[in-house]
């Protein structure tokens, strides 16, 4: 019996499966596609922030972590997908002495226990001050 390995960054490709606005926050759904010929699995969070630049840069702070739903493996076979979704709040509604707001042209998103990021095409604003404006969910199986 051979154990299925944790998914690395270069065996997936990230598409956003759309996104919705509610209340000062912009909530889009991101998918995990498994490009590999082996299944592998996702576990847990990915790291999300935002970033811009040339070389690419975070900008403010990571995601913060919602408790909901609770954490599961999702097994990925050749092909297939997983997500999550994240909470993206409004950066325009906190001061901007408190923001320092900046353009951000991408999310920079690791998937769950990786180091490697996959560099995702989005542009929203972003806070350089340590505002959380980013909420993540655990990987849930399906896109």
């Amino acid at each position: 019996m051979h154990t299925v390995q944790p998914c690395a960054t270069r065996a997936l490709k990230t598409t956003s499966g759309g996104s919705q606005g509610a209340a000062g926050h912009t909530y889009t759904t991101i998918d995990f596609t498994n490009i590999s010929g082996a299944a592998c699995t996702l576990y847990g969070y990915p790291g999300v922030a935002l970033a811009a630049g040339t070389p690419v840069q975070q900008i403010g702070a990571a995601a913060d972590h919602n408790p909901s739903p609770s954490t599961k493996v999702v097994t990925l076979g050749p092909g297939l997908a997983g997500h999550f979704v994240l909470q993206i709040a409004n950066a325009s509604y906190y001061p901007a002495a408190e923001c320092s707001p900046v353009n951000a042209s991408y999310l920079q998103i690791y998937p769950p226990n990786q180091t490697t990021p996959i560099y995702f095409s989005y542009t929203a604003v972003a806070c350089t001050k340590p505002i959380h404006l980013l909420t993540v969910s655990v990987v849930q199986a399906g896109s």
